[in-house]
């Protein structure tokens, strides 16, 4: 599992929810949570004093801020804040349904060599449990810390992702996954998406090599 880039939004799924009639109402209960915790300021609700972290923000996702090794301490309740409420996954299920529109426009050959290729940390699967007990990025990064959390195959799935790759195979995409995880820990990452919902996969490519094509066996 790579150092946490929190801020950088990949393809996700797609997830309907409900919207609030009224911008006074509270947020409706999000479905399949990724962490159980909610924040009750931060991202989308009262601001932090001392540095801007809505500005550190974009300039690392415009890449103006580039080489960072962790988030500023005075920016983690921030984070945090984004991760576990509300916006992160509206931010997910807006990629998700640009997603799901450009698969939708392609004509497939129909001769299983169309593959959607998804990343797996932060993308297929979420590690925010971890992070979440890490300083959402602000603690300087740890393998044996963040190993030892991929090797107990507990990660959640990212649920916009999940729909999104359910809506690709009824599309006929066939699916390959692509991690910078190694490969002593193919068969805990393999087990780790099984048992979240991604069931069926051609490829399953990892730092040293590939798998055969097929289960969670692989």
């Amino acid at each position: 599992m790579a150092p946490l880039l929190l801020l950088i939004l990949l393809a996700g799924g797609v997830l309907t929810v409900t919207a609030a009639t009224s911008s006074t109402r509270s947020e409706p209960e999000m479905l399949h949570q990724v962490h159980p915790l909610r924040p009750r300021s931060g991202a989308g609700g009262s601001p932090i004093p001392g540095l801007s972290c809505l500005s550190w923000r974009l300039g690392v996702e415009t890449h103006n801020i580039i080489e960072w090794k962790t988030v500023p301490l005075a920016c983690k309740d921030y984070v945090g804040h984004y991760m576990l409420g509300y916006q992160y996954r509206k931010d997910s299920r807006a990629v998700a349904v640009a997603a799901l529109l450009y698969a939708q426009s392609l004509k497939l050959a129909g001769d299983g060599k169309d593959v959607w290729v998804f990343d797996i940390d932060e993308t297929a699967l979420s590690n925010l449990p971890y992070f979440a007990h890490h300083g959402f990025g602000a603690e300087p990064y740890n393998s044996t810390l963040s190993n030892a959390w991929v090797m107990e195959g507990k990660a959640p799935a990212l649920p916009e992702t999940l729909q999104l790759y359910k809506k690709l195979l009824a599309l006929g995409f066939k699916i390959a996954f692509i991690t910078g995880r190694t490969e002593g820990q193919r068969n805990v990452t393999a087990s780790n998406l099984n048992n979240v919902g991604y069931h069926t996969w051609v490829k399953l490519l990892l730092k040293y090599g590939i798998s055969r094509a097929g289960s969670v066996d692989d």
